[in-house]
């Protein structure tokens, strides 16, 4: 009869043991047909890369927790505290939490963050025109399609258009 009452989805800050699952979720091919990752990545790349942004004031990284189970990843790039706006991207990793309403809980959670706790007015996105699901997923958790930037990434030769959505403080609920 519905879902379990103990279904929880959390988030928690992203750390350097989280590397594997990070490189594991970007290189599983069902996850990364819409990242723009240098496939593959491998650990020793990623955990240079964390090394660099670990401290960063304008980045946060979390894991996405399905009942303390990680699950995926979540986080606000391009932080701007002067202009109170920042980006927002997820990638839910693991195939059999997909369709489980995680991915909408664990934005509403990062959009909570955002504007509760950093003081944000706007969190926005970019999202490829053909990725349906996440558009879909933007949709439901709030957030208006502000525009299109058109051949606005490549892979390989081919370029891609991508949608701009983004919410107001004043629009989460």
């Amino acid at each position: 009869m519905g879902r379990k009452m103990n279904e929880k989805v959390s988030l928690r800050p992203f750390e350097k043991e989280d590397i594997p699952l990070k490189v594991k979720w970007v290189n599983d091919s069902e996850n990364n047909e819409f990242l723009h990752y240098d496939i593959p990545l491998t650990v020793e790349k990623t955990q240079k890369w964390w090394e660099g942004v670990k401290d960063r004031e304008d980045r946060k990284d979390f894991i996405i927790l399905y009942n303390e189970i990680p699950v995926g990843l979540t986080g606000l790039l391009n932080i701007d505290k002067k202009n109170s706006n920042a980006e927002l991207h997820i990638i839910l990793g693991e195939k059999e939490y997909k369709g489980k309403g995680i991915a909408k809980k664990a934005v509403k959670a990062l959009l909570d963050y955002s504007f509760d706790k950093i003081g944000l007015d706007r969190v926005y996105l970019y999202v490829e025109e053909k990725n349906l699901a996440a558009i879909k997923l933007y949709e439901k958790a709030g957030f208006t399609r502000e525009g299109k930037l058109r051949k606005h990434i490549r892979k390989g030769n081919i370029s891609y258009d991508y949608l701009v959505f983004g919410i107001l403080k004043e629009e989460h609920k």
